[in-house]
Formats: structure tokens, sequence, C-alpha cells
């Protein structure tokens, strides 16, 4: 635990992007040794940077209801780690959010996650965390939310919770009738047998 909080205090002091970020560095994630699962996201948006807290926007709040998760739970690390793929702001572009910068995932990536070794369930939302998470060649967000069952239990692919992707959710009602309840059977039953006695 004192080597994931020492590597976290040193995760937010980061500013090795600082030339590229429009709001300047301000990493946010959340994480603890204890945690079960991961919630492997894009980079923080301009609302999470103002609050510096994970999914405090729209896209958390669908998040939490497709997840079944009360905030209090979603927010402890100890039971949560929220770890994105870039931990800043990236700013936006002609079509939204730039990209996650590379450089925050190959400086930082591998050394959170080995500090997360109880881990049962990882999240990977969006087509960046998926290239990190998922196994295998390279398949758009929507194959490979298609084949959910395929790294099941331990890798779930999710669409990124954005009001951006209402048409995607609407063009797949089979994703909220068929993967999300199994997921919060899930994610419950991951909850509830770390739960202290």
């Amino acid at each position: 635990m004192a080597g994931l909080t020492a590597l976290l205090a040193e995760v937010r002091q980061c500013t090795l992007c600082a030339p590229h970020l429009p709001l300047g560095p301000r990493p946010v994630l959340q994480a603890c040794s204890s945690a079960r699962i991961l919630i492997a996201g894009q980079a923080p948006g301009r609302k999470v940077h103002a609050s510096g807290v994970p999914f405090s926007d729209a896209s958390g709040d669908r998040l939490r209801d497709w997840l079944g998760m009360p905030p209090e739970v979603f927010y402890d690390p100890a039971r949560v780690a929220i770890v994105p793929m870039g931990f800043c702001y990236p700013g936006t572009g002609a079509s939204g959010d730039l990209p996650p910068r590379p450089e925050c995932a190959r400086t930082w990536r591998a050394r959170v996650l080995q500090g997360l070794p109880r881990l049962e369930l990882t999240l990977a939302i969006g087509q960046y965390a998926l290239a990190y998470h998922w196994p295998g060649p390279a398949v758009s967000v929507t194959q490979a939310v298609q084949a959910w069952r395929t790294q099941w239990p331990a890798v779930v692919p999710l669409p990124h919770p954005s009001p951006r992707n209402n048409g995607w959710l609407r063009h797949n009602p089979w994703f909220e009738a068929e993967l999300l309840p199994v997921l919060r059977q899930r994610v419950a039953a991951i909850l509830a047998a770390a739960a202290p006695p």
C-alpha cells in the first residue's frame, strides 16, 4: 500500500505533458491496492478537470447507472480504481475531446496497475482503453462490445457513456437489454464478496 500511495503522489505531481495541455496538468484518478474493480476510461473531460473528481459529469451519471453503483461505492478507492488512459484533460478537437496523451500510459500505467493486485474486473471504456486491455487484434468498440463474452468475466468492453453516444445506444438496444443486467450482477457479486464481515 505504501508503494502505491507514494506512486500516486508522484503521478499527481506529473507535468510531463504540460506543454500540450490547454488547461495545464491536473492528473485525475483514484486507486487503492484493495480495489477489486478497475474502470479504465479515456481521459478526464473539462468538467472533471475543473472538479478533480473522476466521472463527475453526465458520463459518470450514466456509467454509475449502467453498473448499478451508488456514488459512495463508485468513489471508494478501496473498492473501485478509476485509472484512465490519460490522467489529464487533453483538450478539445473538431469532434470532441482529443485522445489521451500517449506519454501518460507509457510512463505510469503499468506501474499503477502493478499496485492493484486484487482486481477481478476491468471495465475497458472506449477505443483507447480497449487497445490496452483487450487482447488480440484491434477491433472497433462496437465489435468488442458485441463480443463481450470473449473475456468475461475478467474484462468487459463498454462504449463511452457520454451523451454523444446516445445514437449508438439507440442503434444497439441489445447492450442495455443483454449486457448491462449481467454486468450489474457481476459488479454486485464482487462488491458483496469484498465487503468486510
